[in-house]
């Protein structure tokens, strides 16, 4: 992966986008303190660099419930009988491709994987449960824990030097 060089501009460009994504250009320039041009050029290039992975919308699910219900989040971990390559590649890469598993981490020390899961309900996750855990002879161990309530939730990266809470 090629390194990038990126200066205080780029930084504080980063943390703006990071907190809200559908910022004009022209608010955005003036917020970083940068001509409407350059910081085109620059967002541009944090994109194709790759430091902007993606820019996406992030649903409130207590106002959806209404419409969606609850559903279930669950923290799991995940312990393999056999942790060669192959084996954690092959099973991260059938968890990450199933829609109701939202995040993915392979861990060390302790379980191979913690995945936290948002089902519309009990029965959606013992379906998920069946899929990918029972069904699967390396799954050794499974240890679920159920969200009762959400207290933070914060994609944004913390850049040294942010100014903003």
């Amino acid at each position: 992966m090629e390194q990038i060089d990126i200066d205080d501009i780029d930084l504080s460009l980063l943390d703006t986008l990071q907190r809200d994504a559908a910022i004009s250009n022209q608010a955005l320039a003036a917020q970083v303190h940068v001509s409407p041009p350059t910081c085109l050029r620059r967002v541009k290039r944090l994109r194709d660099s790759g430091l902007i992975e993606r820019e996406i919308a992030i649903l409130n699910p207590d106002r959806l419930a209404p419409v969606l219900g609850h559903g279930l989040t669950a923290v799991v971990e995940i312990s393999l009988d056999r942790q060669g390559v192959e084996h954690l590649d092959a099973f991260e890469q059938r968890v990450a491709a199933d829609e109701v598993v939202q995040q993915c981490y392979r861990v060390s020390p302790g379980p191979d994987f913690i995945l936290i899961v948002h089902a519309p309900d009990m029965p959606a996750y013992q379906a998920l449960a069946q899929r990918l855990f029972t069904a699967d002879a390396n799954v050794r161990n499974v240890k679920a824990f159920f969200s009762v309530k959400r207290a933070k939730f914060e994609p944004r990266l913390a850049i040294p030097g942010s100014k903003r809470p």
